[in-house]
């Protein structure tokens, strides 16, 4: 047997295209599904009087298992493609902190859509129905999880890739540059807990990142261009 034939193959996981790809669809699915379901009364926020939210978890109990079960899926294929990307990243011999950022960032985001699915399917069973404010409280834990949490790990994620692409050129400058314009938006995102208007930059993190992760998977190439040499 020859060395060639033994010699291990460098391989960075599977591709971050299609991976980003399934976490949005599962993620507009969630949304679409439930809210067909309850007619948009399952993706209301948790801001309205406690009798109001737990009536509307109530009267929509399937909905909100749904999106639950649709938030939970997105979160594996996300955690997914932080390690694969940041596998690349370093395989390109990027020495910087930046592909660490996307794998702590990625799995952050995953973690909240974890903590956020369980909640909203904890919320959903009839054991706590009877118990308006326990319903309250668990749709507060959903949003904060899925909205402020998810929004400052996928801006870490998006920024610990977009730093990297812009610096050696892995993507075209103008998607770079959109990916740092929505990892600063996503973190602006955190400031809605104490600024109420703020909290609309969430959608900004959840629907952009998604898109931009898709587009930066699809076009990040398998080998280091020529002439980049590595980033120390």
């Amino acid at each position: 047997m020859s060395m060639n034939e033994i010699r291990p193959r460098r391989h960075d996981g599977p591709p971050p295209g299609p991976l980003a790809l399934v976490a949005l669809v599962l993620t507009v699915a969630g949304l679409a599904v439930a809210g067909a379901m309850s007619g948009g009364d399952a993706l209301a926020s948790p801001l309205a009087h406690t009798a109001v939210v737990a009536a509307r978890v109530r009267d929509h109990r399937d909905a909100v298992r749904v999106l639950a079960f649709f938030q939970l899926g997105s979160a594996v294929p996300l955690a997914i493609l932080a390690a694969a990307a940041s596998a690349r990243l370093q395989r390109f011999g990027i020495r910087v902190a930046g592909p660490v950022i996307a794998l702590t960032g990625g799995l952050l985001a995953a973690a909240s859509l974890f903590v956020s699915a369980f909640a909203t399917y904890a919320e959903s069973r009839p054991e706590l129905a009877a118990d308006p404010h326990v319903v309250q409280a668990l749709a507060f834990l959903a949003f904060a999880a899925g909205g402020f949490g998810y929004a400052l790990g996928i801006g870490l994620l998006v920024a610990g890739i977009a730093v990297p692409a812009l610096i050696l050129r892995l993507v075209p400058r103008w998607l770079a540059a959109a990916g740092l314009l929505v990892a600063l938006l996503s973190e602006l995102a955190w400031l809605g807990m104490l600024v109420g208007p703020l909290q609309y930059l969430i959608p900004v993190a959840r629907f952009g990142g998604g898109l931009w992760l898709v587009a930066v998977g699809f076009l990040l190439p398998q080998q280091r261009p020529r002439g980049n040499g590595a980033v120390r």
